[in-house]
């Protein structure tokens, strides 16, 4: 996998915690919390546009009464 480096702006009060504590592995850090946010910002992405397709669609159909009928029926 090839690798690229950023930059981030931060507050001195918070870099100067970031440079005391030099066991943590920071760009790990940032890392996961980079993929974490790509992640829920994808979920939103996705419920949006199963969303847009819902209401294009012709068939109206609602999940849930499918499941209570499918339930009922066993």
């Amino acid at each position: 996998m090839s690798k690229e480096n950023i930059t981030i702006v931060l507050p001195r009060e918070l870099k100067e915690k970031i440079k005391r504590l030099k066991n943590v592995n920071w760009s790990e850090v940032a890392r996961k919390a980079f993929e974490e946010e790509i992640r829920r910002i994808e979920k939103i992405e996705a419920v949006e546009e199963i969303d847009r397709l819902r209401g294009e669609s012709k068939i109206k159909w609602c999940g849930a009464e499918v499941i209570r009928k499918w339930r009922d029926s066993h």
